[in-house]
């Protein structure tokens, strides 16, 4: 059975000097912060949230120690398409449901070297108000032998069983090729290959108007011009079939928030006709951002690593959402995990909502993310806060 996360996302640390102006939306206030509190000309530093304060086109400057009356409404370079919700709160809050991609026979045998999802598990967190789940697969199942194989039948039977019965509760469902970017541990380089598994993909849910299709789960270590590619093949064939769906597209380099400005930066090409295009980033609290194990730098370092990602969407007028976030069962943690989620509620002009890594039913006693009820270890720790930023 796999860690609770295998890959690795580097990171930049947020480091200024407290007497320096800070950049157009960058941070310049909030609990344990210690950078310039001032702002260039033009813009002035909005208190947010106890955790945060921005940099927001204004004509002053003021200082984070008065709180605003009221919450700002943020403007950026051009106006975001699809549902954003300007109004404070998250449109989606929810929990990866990680157990059939699991293991390295493929195709494997369902009970031994997979298993998928329970469905009362499920129904437990939805009726707690959690409304999307995002559900990985094995691409090397759903397709058997190439990537353009027509759907295996057993496999696509028993995910869309759980699919349907998260959408049958009014939630939304992901579907999460969880595949790196890669076939067989290769590298997909056929663009035409790629769209011809999102069009079988596609027609096989494009009649349930609560599924939303996630390109492919973290790219990572290949040229970015083919991330970009492979990405706008799979919108394309998407499109095709007369899906209408959201479609969530993922970077390069893990599809990670703290580079995502500066390695994902051509991905703001990518093209929808229906507008209905999010971009997804992951993001872990630990050193070396793998989410490997359960510790956290600083109570800040939620914000500080996701800061850039936010900016980088009201600059180029996109939406974002977080695919997968978790930390360990510790104070420092919590903090951050909280500073994190006020981030994104106070910025859900431009982040539509997040998901936990992960749930489900493989996961072993005392994995730190578990959030399987009743029993998981980061459900029992961190479901009272989550709940808290319910849509």
């Amino acid at each position: 059975m796999p860690t609770i996360m295998s890959k690795l996302i580097p990171f930049t640390l947020l480091v200024s000097s407290a007497f320096a102006q800070q950049p157009a939306w960058a941070q310049c206030g909030g609990q344990g912060y210690a950078g310039g509190t001032t702002c260039v000309s033009g813009y002035q530093c909005v208190y947010l949230n106890q955790w945060y304060s921005q940099c927001q086109p204004g004509a002053a400057a003021q200082t984070t120690t008065a709180k605003t009356t009221a919450r700002t409404t943020t403007t950026s370079a051009s106006t975001p398409t699809g549902a954003s919700t300007s109004n404070g709160k998250l449109k989606w809050l929810g929990v990866d449901e990680s157990v059939a991609e699991w293991g390295t026979a493929f195709p494997g045998v369902q009970g031994v070297d997979y298993t998928f999802p329970s469905t009362s598990t499920i129904a437990t967190l939805a009726s707690q108000g959690y409304n999307i789940f995002r559900v990985p697969f094995a691409m090397e199942r759903m397709a058997v032998g190439s990537v353009t194989a027509p759907l295996a039948s057993g496999y696509l039977a028993g995910y869309t069983n759980v699919i349907n019965a998260i959408t049958n509760s009014g939630a939304w469902a992901v579907i999460d090729p969880h595949n790196y970017g890669r076939y067989n541990g290769q590298i997909i380089t056929d663009t035409n290959a790629f769209g011809v598994f999102w069009t079988n993909v596609a027609n096989a849910f494009k009649n349930n108007p609560k599924v939303i299709f996630d390109i492919n789960n973290e790219f990572n270590t290949m040229d970015q011009s083919l991330v970009v590619a492979l990405n706008q093949a799979g919108i394309n064939a998407i499109r095709a079939t007369g899906a209408t769906q959201y479609i969530f597209a993922e970077g390069n380099m893990w599809t990670g928030t703290s580079t995502w400005a500066t390695i994902n930066d051509s991905m703001k090409t990518l093209t929808d006709p229906l507008g209905k295009l999010i971009y997804e980033m992951h993001e872990y609290l630990n050193s070396d951002g793998s989410g490997s194990t359960g510790d956290c730098v600083s109570t800040t370092i939620g914000v500080d690593r996701i800061t850039d990602a936010t900016n980088w969407l009201k600059a180029n007028g996109k939406l974002g959402v977080l695919g997968e976030f978790s930390g360990g069962a510790n104070s420092m943690c919590y903090t951050a995990i909280k500073g994190l989620m006020d981030h994104l509620q106070a910025n859900s002009n431009v982040w539509l909502g997040a998901i936990w890594w992960a749930a489900g039913p493989w996961w072993p006693a005392g994995t730190y993310g578990d959030f399987e009820p009743p029993n998981g270890a980061g459900y029992q720790y961190y479901n009272s806060l989550l709940k808290q930023y319910l849509p």
